[in-house]
């Protein structure tokens, strides 16, 4: 284990082996060593990563449960950061994060954020459209209001948040503050978070550990650590691949106290995370076959398979890319995101400017989920044009696939043997990775 030392007052605990993994043994002792400085608590709440996420969280939470019982706990609470995403079920929760309330007696609440349930959110400031304008390059200038569960203002001693760090398409690498705002706020800050990613361009801005989308969450987060008052508040930021039998890997575990350790533990996660989860190809792609997990089982999710190779030049001219999801039957268990998918279909950027300029209404977040998986393309002569094709091979009919404006293909004829010719790929546990041309 390593331990680096950052400014006067506050220290990063981590713990890496990017050629191995990391032990239970190495975990624990950067759970201990992250709470050294604080003193007795007894009442705890940890946010936790949902299910689209296939991580280490249920070897984090045991520990902490065991350290924190020698700090004098009396109760832990857990809390879903799901933002858009479907509730998950107990089994899923106790799945997820090592523990129950049957065989961990001081485990209390397992919840699951609501982002549509108003009496669970807060309001606690709107930032200024002068900053929103400059960090979106002038493509927003409206405030952007910050929200979040109000869970985190209650008589808590300690926050926790369990976060991943990947490529993100909206903020460069997941994890970090990203946990609190937008993870467990409302649904218009998530939806204007994803829509100034959109505006400013995903290609450029996944992978980027710095960028303006970032700055905007980092500065929400700001206030909303403010407003958590006396109360300590602790990232554990996880990096992990998987093996040859999908058995999730650690890799990296970055710990760190109040605003300044969220920041510090997440550069340190993003660091490690360009070594491992960003593949370089030596020529463009014809042909990429993004074969997804169980854990994504929606196109809403699935749809990382797409955004994750639209970096410039791993696509030819053409390409066409199929998601390989069997288990799929639905764009997203919400019905009414469901049918806002269905209403605007899969288009380009110019497209839905238009179409959102006659709806001003129209869930943004949908908006930018739909420009994501179809890539920014082109209008000429009115007509949308784009350098490569994304095909659906679901549970989802050709009839409906047509109609929102992707391909299909039955997931039967779709095999590893039919496409591992020349120029094509076809990629395992797909939607996790990010590439790029070398």
């Amino acid at each position: 284990m390593r331990t680096a030392y950052v400014g006067k007052s506050m220290s990063i605990v981590a713990a890496t082996n990017a050629e191995l993994e990391l032990s239970n043994e190495e975990i624990e002792r950067v759970v201990q060593g992250s709470l050294e400085s604080v003193g007795t608590l007894k009442k705890v709440l940890v946010v936790h990563n949902d299910y689209s996420r296939h991580d280490f969280t249920d070897r984090i939470v045991p520990a902490l449960y065991e350290a924190l019982a020698g700090k004098g706990l009396e109760r832990i609470d857990l809390l879903n950061a799901g933002g858009t995403h479907r509730a998950m079920s107990n089994e899923e929760l106790e799945e997820k994060t090592g523990v129950s309330s049957d065989s961990h007696a001081l485990v209390g609440s397992m919840l699951n954020h609501e982002f549509d349930n108003s009496d669970q959110i807060e309001h606690v400031v709107d930032l200024p459209s002068e900053f929103i304008a400059e960090k979106t390059g002038g493509h927003l200038e409206k405030p952007l209001s910050v929200t979040i569960n109000k869970l985190v203002f209650d008589d808590y001693d300690l926050v926790i948040a369990i976060n991943g760090t990947v490529p993100h398409e909206a903020l460069g690498y997941s994890g970090g503050t990203k946990m609190f705002f937008p993870g467990i706020s409302g649904p218009e800050v998530i939806a204007m978070l994803h829509w100034a990613a959109v505006l400013m361009g995903i290609p450029e801005i996944i992978g980027q550990a710095k960028n303006p989308a970032r700055d905007v969450v980092n500065e929400g987060a700001k206030h909303i650590f403010n407003k958590m008052g006396s109360t300590s508040v602790l990232s554990l930021n996880m990096v992990y691949t998987e093996d040859s039998t999908h058995r999730v890997v650690p890799k990296g575990l970055f710990g760190g106290l109040g605003y300044e350790g969220f920041l510090e533990a997440h550069a340190l996660a993003a660091e490690l995370s360009s070594k491992l989860h960003i593949i370089y190809l030596d020529e463009p792609k014809n042909i990429v076959v993004q074969q997804l997990p169980q854990m994504y089982d929606e196109v809403w999710t699935a749809g990382k398979g797409s955004y994750k190779l639209q970096r410039p030049g791993v696509l030819a001219q053409g390409a066409e890319i199929i998601l390989l999801a069997p288990h799929i039957d639905c764009f997203h268990s919400n019905a009414k995101m469901d049918q806002d998918m269905r209403a605007i279909g899969y288009h380009g950027l110019d497209y839905v400017l238009d179409y959102c300029e006659k709806d001003p209404d129209f869930d943004k977040n949908v908006a930018s989920h739909v420009i994501n998986v179809r890539g920014q393309g082109s209008m000429k002569d009115g007509q949308e044009q784009f350098p490569f094709k994304v095909t659906l091979a679901t549970k989802i009919s050709k009839e409906e696939c047509e109609k929102v404006g992707l391909g299909y293909r039955d997931p039967a004829g779709v095999t590893k043997e039919a496409f591992s010719g020349p120029g094509q790929m076809w990629i395992e546990e797909g939607g996790q990775w990010l590439y790029a041309r070398k």
